[in-house]
């Protein structure tokens, strides 16, 4: 059925529960001989096709359509006889209801449980009173419902589980395409604002130095030095362009940047006036700084002396930010105009835009210019009602209607007496056990061998509550209603081990933190030291055992708990028949007659556990397949993400070494001859090395987009692209989170590096689609060695990824070790043993 349309689906169910209803009755009744009124008919045939036709429309009005099938169901009970209704009044209601479950939110679901469950009891009491052959169907129609709901509910999740996956999958994918034109515009971005802010001040401030130099002859020196500092840090900035830093702990706050940009311009002479609020660290504060920068060099450039004002205002739903200066003093001359490449509006515009906002320029009224951008706020717009106003309270009345339904039967026959029992009744005894074996399962995620403990015990008070009420319907009946929540759990425990968790990282799964998981052995040890080798070898044999143990503990567990149900269930049952007597199994099987009671008793036990074993296998065996297929739907995803992930990340480091390359050649060295004269003191060869590299800059921008680097040539990524690493997995809807400490040295042993590279994006992309914490990776260095430690991924410890990462570490002698649940540590000497091989010749 998988494979029909969705509308094929929806109508071929209803029109099966229809002919089973009709198989049930009048077909049962015609077999044996039996001609309904036609009375009956007509009204089955009116009530089965009004249910019929509504459930075929149960995805578009799911709860429209419960509450059809109930009344339907409720009317037609009264004048029909017993079993007219009985499918459709099972499964009909069961299917509608999984369907708002599956359609719906969690309050209606409920709601609409519960409702259906005292429809149940009121349904009882108008026609037949409470009698104790009613508690049991009482019983079983409530966990019907209950069902019904868990299993809707399950399968809501799961869609939406889904779903996100395959937007997951969309996202990394098209990112996988971004990502580098991204990288590139923002290197293209940052060295514009970079390279011309500071060159530009070099160049204003020199040329004023230059045309004052026979009246303020000390505006030189001072000049001179400010060009050799500001040649410093354009060489500082365009490392840090180069090789950005994934983590932003140690920055200073946007609020703090932006001061100290407008104190900058005003060391360069600028009268400029400021307002700034404090903004979120990201992507609007990014956008603010930028925007302010290329305002304000522009003014330095074109308008020097003019009285700027910058407001940055952030608000609930908008951040403001302008730049407005005045007309320039007449008779000044603007030492920077014409230095500027053209893209200065376009990058201020793509800020915002990237930001979620627009920009605008323009001229003011007193001959001035204004910059004004506007960018999003604390809320971007007003927060949606999750719920309709009033929504709630009509589906309270829809649920009060439900519970009128039941007494419509009264309207039209005459209720039938029925004496009460006496004592206590055994549906209100079976009801307390459902409700306290539902509880079990509730456990089941927190603490599974108390739940499954639990579900064993409640299973042995069954046929002490049979006795004790005087039961004496079908002894099956209670014990297969017992049986169905061990069954369950049973399923799940078995379809967490396939799927590879051992109960989720919960309290109370099988754990093995006390023997760390270590893998430490190089891949071709020195001559003459087999002893370190071998203790090498036998360390790295620690990581294998430690996960087949953990493998062979889970099993165990779910197979002695699978004992131990059997077991329980098979006294259970052999208790049960038993209470009743030998003679009725002696009647019901001629052959025991003769048998002596303990054969006898050894017998019912026999067949009570082969009963009781053939549900729970399928049970396991059902779990066991929906694991694996869960499991290999998993991995086909993450594969993907990692291949699109790794494919992403070197096509963008690709673009950053390129263009790093040509800054080398160019910027770098210009703006290093430029230092180089100015701290010889001769100012106009400073002046014309800064417009130089100006140019050089210029040139650099224009051959961005020109000559990418081909895939077959693509480098490989170092530690220095873990901040595109963190950019692509945020964007496939990881939490990721990465810090270098100062100690990590800027320049590492190529095989070191290339090695970190790779255990830091296998760790962060192993944070799998169930990921709870955001994922954090520490990256710290000592004289001896580079240690990468990484937290809240908790299927970095699965065999998979060890065995990815297993061969590169242990090829530089290095330590794969896991510490606390979700940790993971490694540590990669920076002398690996060919280096020590080396050193020795």
């Amino acid at each position: 059925m998988t494979s029909l349309p969705e509308r094929v689906r929806d109508r071929l169910l209803p029109a099966l529960l229809f002919c089973a209803q009709a198989v049930v009755w009048p077909g049962a009744a015609l077999l044996g001989g039996t001609v309904p009124p036609a009375s009956a008919l007509l009204v089955a045939v009116l009530v089965c096709g009004v249910v019929t036709a509504a459930l075929a429309l149960r995805r578009s009005r799911p709860v429209a359509v419960l509450v059809v099938v109930a009344a339907a169901c409720a009317l037609g009970a009264g004048p029909l006889p017993a079993g007219a209704t009985v499918v459709l009044g099972s499964a009909g209601v069961a299917l509608a209801l999984f369907t708002v479950a599956a359609e719906r939110d969690t309050f209606t679901a409920v709601l609409s449980v519960a409702a259906l469950a005292v429809w149940q009891l009121l349904y009882a009491v108008s026609l037949h009173r409470i009698s104790d052959r009613d508690g049991l169907d009482l019983v079983l129609t409530a966990l019907l419902y209950a069902a019904a709901c868990g299993a809707g509910l399950l399968v809501r999740r799961r869609r939406r589980a889904r779903r996100a996956a395959e937007r997951r999958l969309t996202r990394a994918e098209a990112e996988r395409h971004r990502l580098p034109a991204a990288e590139r515009r923002r290197m293209e971005r940052e060295l514009h604002d970079v390279s011309a802010h500071h060159l530009t001040a070099v160049v204003v401030t020199a040329g004023a130095a230059l045309g004052l130099r026979e009246r303020r002859p000390e505006l030189a020196r001072e000049a001179l030095d400010f060009a050799a500092e500001t040649g410093r840090e354009v060489t500082r900035a365009l490392g840090a362009v180069r090789a950005p830093a994934p983590s932003r702990e140690d920055a200073p706050s946007p609020e703090e940047r932006l001061l100290e940009l407008v104190a900058g311009f005003r060391r360069l002479g600028q009268e400029v006036d400021c307002v700034i609020d404090p903004l979120p660290d990201g992507a609007l504060a990014d956008a603010a700084y930028g925007i302010v920068r290329e305002a304000l060099t522009n003014v330095a450039r074109y308008a020097p002396g003019a009285r700027t004002t910058v407001r940055v205002r952030y608000g609930d739903t908008g951040t403001d930010v302008v730049v407005t200066s005045t007309a320039p003093p007449a008779g000044v001359t603007a030492h920077g105009a014409g230095l500027g490449g053209g893209r200065g509006q376009g990058f201020l515009r793509a800020r915002a835009r990237e930001a979620g906002g627009t920009l605008s320029t323009g001229p003011t009224a007193d001959g001035g210019w204004e910059v004004r951008a506007a960018l999003p706020g604390r809320t971007n717009a007003v927060a949606e009602r999750s719920v309709p106003r009033g929504y709630r309270a009509a589906q309270l009345t829809v649920a009060g209607g439900l519970l009128v339904q039941p007494l419509l039967p009264v309207l039209v026959i005459r209720a039938e007496e029925v004496p009460s029992g006496a004592g206590i009744s055994a549906g209100l005894l079976f009801a307390l056990l459902a409700a306290a074996q539902s509880v079990a399962l509730l456990w089941l995620r927190r603490a599974p061998r108390a739940a499954l403990g639990a579900l064993s015990a409640l299973a042995l008070l069954w046929p002490v509550a049979m006795a004790t009420a005087h039961y004496t319907g079908p002894v099956a009946l209670p014990l297969a209603v017992s049986l169905l929540p061990t069954c369950v759990a049973l399923a799940a425990r078995a379809a967490d081990a396939a799927r590879g968790s051992a109960g989720g990282g919960t309290p109370g799964a099988v754990r093995t933190a006390d023997a760390p998981l270590t893998v430490s052995a190089p891949s071709v040890p020195p001559a003459g030291d087999s002893r370190r080798a071998g203790r090498a070898a036998t360390v790295a044999a620690v990581a294998p055992r430690t996960a087949a143990a953990t493998v062979v503990a889970v099993a165990s567990h779910t197979a002695a708990a699978t004992v131990v149900a059997v077991t329980a269930h098979t006294v259970a049952a052999t208790v049960a028949v038993l209470d009743r007597g030998t003679a009725p199994v002696r009647d019901a099987l001629p052959v025991t007659r003769d048998l002596p009671a303990p054969v006898l008793v050894a017998l019912v036990a026999l067949a009570a556990a082969a009963l009781v074993a053939l549900p729970v296998a399928g049970a396991l065996r059902a779990g066991t397949a929906h694991g694996r297929h869960d499991r290999a739907e998993r991995g086909s995803r993450e594969e993907r993400l990692a291949v699109w992930t790794e494919e992403a990340v070197r096509d963008a480091w690709a673009e950053r070494s390129r263009i790093a390359a040509g800054l080398e050649t160019t910027v770098f060295s210009r703006t290093a001859d430029m230092v180089t004269e100015a701290e010889a003191g001769r100012l106009e060869e400073t002046v014309e090395r800064a417009r130089e590299a100006l140019a050089a800059m210029r040139a650099l921008l224009d051959t961005v987009r020109q000559d990418e680097t081909g895939r077959d040539l693509r480098p490989q990524p170092t530690l220095q692209a873990l901040d595109l690493l963190a950019q692509q997995l945020r964007a496939t809807g990881r939490e990721v989170g990465i810090r270098l400490t100062e100690r990590v040295p800027a320049r590492l042993p190529t095989a070191v590096d290339l090695t970190a590279y790779h255990v830091a994006e296998t760790l962060l992309a192993a944070g799998g689609e169930e990921q709870e914490q955001p994922a954090l990776l520490d990256v710290d260095a000592d004289e001896r060695a580079v240690t990468l430690t990484a937290t809240g991924v908790p299927a970095a410890a699965e065999t998979a990824v060890r065995d990815r990462l297993s061969p590169r570490v242990s090829a530089l002698g290095g330590t794969l070790s896991s510490g606390p649940p979700g940790t993971v540590r490694v540590r990669l000497p920076l002398t690996t043993a060919a280096d020590e091989e080396e050193g020795e010749r």
